[in-house]
């Protein structure tokens, strides 16, 4: 693989991620198609183990609280792409916050991604998320 190609896909996986963030603090579920692939898997403590991304979005939409606005920050982003595929880490702060209020909680997660390259660009296969702490403020 070139390292123009490499390079590219590297970018257009670290944007990857920044959608996603968007796609959960903007709560823009319709633009799921645009973030994960339609077999996804997601592991998570909120969630538990979840297949395919319709049920992914029905779970993003029943976890919504009313009145509460979150900020995802991702950092610290590591990818290894191996062809079609890749293999994706980074860090996450997210803040739980009220409209015009400072944040009432925040939790920073380990996460790592699975990405694959489709027709329609990369798109995450697997997430897994990890809580590594958490603070009521």
């Amino acid at each position: 693989m070139s390292t123009d190609i490499l390079i590219a896909d590297r970018i257009e996986i670290a944007d990857l991620l920044t959608r996603f963030a968007l796609l959960l603090d903007e709560k823009r579920w319709e633009d799921a198609g645009t973030v994960f692939a339609d077999d996804v898997a997601v592991h998570s403590p909120r969630g538990g183990e979840l297949h395919g991304i319709d049920k992914v979005v029905d779970f993003m939409r029943q976890s919504e609280v009313e009145g509460q606005d979150t900020q995802h920050t991702t950092t610290d982003l590591l990818v290894d792409v191996n062809g079609d595929q890749a293999a994706v880490s980074a860090n996450s702060t997210v803040y739980y916050y009220r409209d015009g209020q400072a944040p009432h909680f925040t939790g920073g997660l380990r996460q790592r991604f699975t990405a694959v390259r489709t027709p329609a660009g990369w798109r995450l296969r697997e997430v897994r998320i990890t809580p590594a702490w958490t603070r009521e403020n």
